[in-house]
């Protein structure tokens, strides 16, 4: 062979193994599949009670709504509408609770146990004091805040939705604490604990729905004040039992010693902050949406509130790989083992397709059952059936990628990437799309959905993008 011959040759197998590196999923050869950190039974015992966790939050709050719905629209549009800014709040601090996870787990992964516990007691303070502000804040401007989310719907709607928020966000600083705290469990790999003390919480909450608002009659304050004493119930024992050192590798107690550590707060908001615009401009855009949902009716704002929470429930499973996602592929950084990282995300990623795909069989199959025991009005079920079938149809195709692969790019710290992606995504995609869409049409409550595909859609190929470029291995946190 000539020598511009064996030039060619080497340049040709140098090319194929960069592209080999640069666009494969993973590469085998860099990983040592008998001394994973997580093998498939550790992986499970992670994944179920996460995955179980969400499926029975999502269930109770299905049975939540059936039971509000029985004492009218109006009660149920006003439980919709206080919801939406409900969540925005609890998107703040499960934001925060994702930094935790993040930070604590890849401390782990280095074997810093105590790195680990510094993080979460700030992780605690940090917590305690922005949501205990955020509730005086929303506690003082309530009726001025309603007014300006949702303008002026009907009285009787007005009137529930004060009453509801009022009592629901004392319930914030309690909610922002047993995040953290199961954040801090999961971390550390068990995933156990919060399931059962979120279990116990549900039951708690049905119960106490079922008293107050069928057996005295007390409608949406009843709703409010079970929902409020089982967010106490979550935080009192999750905080009592990481006061306790029973082998878990996250033990906190001495609460008022706590004093900030200005640093290790920054490099923990680092995480936080980002995740955190990323969800409150999430839940902004569906105020946004909600705002103009709100103008068409009620029948719709029913319709369009029992969708959302079909949506939310055939998803459950997916989010909750997402969730133990973020322990692992945290702990794999956190260990310097990069390729096991992109392994789990792949293996992750398909096991949360897998779920998807049969949530949205499931739920399709019982949403009209549901609907009737709720005792939906005819029109309103109507609509709400349509809505759900058409996202049975499309959420298969792309949901998965667009939402719980990122779970795994954050864990490896690439937040800012995933921050600016959704948000662009959500606001010229689902707001402006969707908001157009019902003003302009006769579309109804669809062009939120139509403004959701293709949100979902967009944001598929720029994180299937980002993930095979590298590019997300080459953030760091601790």
């Amino acid at each position: 062979m000539s020598t511009y011959g064996t030039e060619a040759w080497e340049l040709n197998q140098k090319l194929q193994a960069h592209n080999k590196t640069t666009f494969q999923l993973y590469d085998r050869s860099k990983i040592d599949f008998g001394h994973l950190l997580f093998d498939t039974r550790a992986l499970w015992m992670l994944l179920i009670p996460v995955i179980v966790e969400q499926l029975l939050n999502s269930l109770m709050g299905m049975a939540d709504t059936m039971m509000v719905s029985r004492v009218g629209s109006a009660a149920m549009s006003a439980v919709s509408l206080v919801d939406s800014i409900n969540v925005l709040v609890i998107q703040i601090y499960a934001a925060l609770a994702t930094g935790a996870a993040i930070v604590c787990s890849q401390y782990l992964g280095k074997g810093d146990g105590e790195g680990a516990n510094r993080a979460a007691r700030q992780i605690f303070l940090t917590v305690f004091v922005i949501s205990t502000a955020l509730a005086v804040i929303c506690l003082i401007f309530c009726r001025p805040l309603l007014r300006l989310v949702f303008g002026e719907v009907e009285p009787p709607v007005m009137r529930n939705s004060v009453v509801y928020f009022v009592i629901t966000v004392l319930s914030y600083p309690f909610i922002a604490l047993f995040q953290a705290g199961a954040a801090f469990y999961r971390a550390g790999g068990d995933a156990k604990f919060p399931m059962k003390v979120s279990m116990i919480s549900n039951v708690l909450n049905i119960a106490g729905n079922a008293v107050l608002i069928f057996g005295m009659k007390l409608g949406v304050e009843g709703a409010a004040v079970a929902t409020l004493t089982s967010r106490i119930f979550c935080a009192v024992v999750v905080l009592a039992a990481l006061a306790k050192n029973k082998g878990q590798p996250i033990v906190l107690n001495d609460y008022l010693s706590i004093r900030p550590e200005f640093a290790l707060i920054g490099t923990l908001l680092a995480i936080g902050i980002p995740s955190g615009i990323e969800n409150g401009m999430f839940q902004f855009g569906k105020l946004a949406i909600q705002s103009t949902v709100s103008t068409l009716g009620t029948a719709n704002i029913a319709a369009q509130a029992m969708a959302i929470i079909f949506e939310n429930l055939n998803g459950m499973a997916g989010v909750g790989v997402g969730i133990a996602m973020m322990t692992v592929v945290g702990r794999c950084i956190g260990a310097a083992r990069k390729e096991e990282a992109r392994y789990y995300i792949c293996k992750l990623s398909l096991y949360a397709e897998i779920l998807t795909v049969f949530s949205c069989l499931f739920v399709y199959a019982i949403s009209r059952p549901v609907m009737v025991l709720s005792g939906m009005e005819p029109e309103s079920m109507r609509i709400a059936g349509e809505l759900i079938l058409a996202i049975t149809l499309v959420k298969p195709f792309g949901w998965t990628l667009a939402f719980i692969m990122p779970y795994g790019l954050r864990a490896a710290g690439d937040v800012r990437f995933s921050m600016l992606v959704s948000i662009c995504t959500m606001w010229f995609c689902r707001v402006m799309l969707a908001i157009y869409l019902m003003r302009t049409t006769d579309i109804g409550p669809m062009g939120v959905w139509i403004g959701m595909f293709a949100d979902w859609t967009l944001r598929a190929f720029i994180f299937s993008g980002r993930y095979l470029s590298g590019a997300w291995l080459k953030k760091g946190i601790v």
